[in-house]
């Protein structure tokens, strides 16, 4: 509901519902303020910069990933899966993954080289919608066109949020003897994301995708664009997805 709402298609409907309201009452103050609301509103959390600074306490005491960091020798690398959606043919169809997913694949390709040649459990069932290939399958063939070999990926396609992805994976990485886990997915979704496996068990090393905006003009930053409603959407995603994690005792903060 609230990626809804932090959407163009929610800017769209509570607009609407203003200028209905403002014809029903056309002298009233009260929708017209609402209306003025609505787009200061959005404005702003499609203004970058914003969620950027309100993001900053979820990437607190994390660090560029190196080799040292692992622990023992058999590791593997768990890559969590991102928003992807399936264009269809007439007779073929094709998984394309998101931004925040292809950076995911990237960080995953270079610890993958950084460590010699380790496992990749790449993680990610089918949300449903326009995605009807599993992500762990799309990230996939992102990682053999980058150079891994398709015999050292391993997928789990079941999952479709986070939590199951750590109770899922958890068994594969007892399967594959790993003594140590490297985790990879976004910045913004490492706390949720680590917090998550520790309470399954798993006690992973973080590999943070880089911003795939980064290469972005700094100007972009301070102008309202769709990609800076789409980021405050996912901010807003996680401060929400840690109270509810919270509260179903699906996290564990400490190693």
């Amino acid at each position: 509901m609230v990626d809804y709402l932090l959407s163009v298609g929610g800017f769209s409907v509570l607009s609407l519902l203003a200028i209905v309201w403002l014809s029903v009452r056309p002298r009233a103050a009260a929708p017209r303020r609402w209306l003025v609301a609505i787009v200061i509103f959005y404005t702003v959390a499609s203004i970058r910069v914003f969620p950027w600074v309100l993001s900053r306490p979820l990437l607190f005491g994390f660090h560029q990933f190196a080799a040292g960091d692992v622990p023992g020798d058999r590791t593997a690398i768990v890559l969590l899966g991102s928003g992807s959606f399936t264009v269809h043919g007439h007779d073929e169809q094709m998984g394309v993954i998101d931004p925040a997913g292809a950076a995911r694949v990237l960080e995953a390709v270079h610890v993958y080289h950084v460590l010699g040649s380790p496992w990749i459990i790449s993680s990610g069932g089918a949300a449903g919608g326009f995605q009807t290939e599993p992500s762990a399958a799309t990230m996939r063939v992102a990682l053999v066109q980058l150079g891994v070999p398709a015999d050292r990926i391993v997928l789990e396609s079941g999952s479709v949020n986070t939590h199951d992805e750590a109770v899922l994976v958890a068994p594969m990485l007892r399967a594959l003897q790993a003594d140590g886990v490297v985790l990879v997915t976004s910045d913004i979704h490492m706390r949720r994301s680590l917090a998550t496996f520790r309470s399954a068990g798993i006690a992973p090393v973080p590999a943070i995708a880089p911003d795939p905006f980064n290469s972005e003009s700094r100007i972009r930053a301070f102008i309202p664009t769709i990609d800076g409603l789409r980021f405050t959407s996912a901010v807003v995603h996680e401060y929400m997805g840690l109270v509810y994690y919270s509260l179903r005792g699906w996290i564990r903060f400490s190693p």
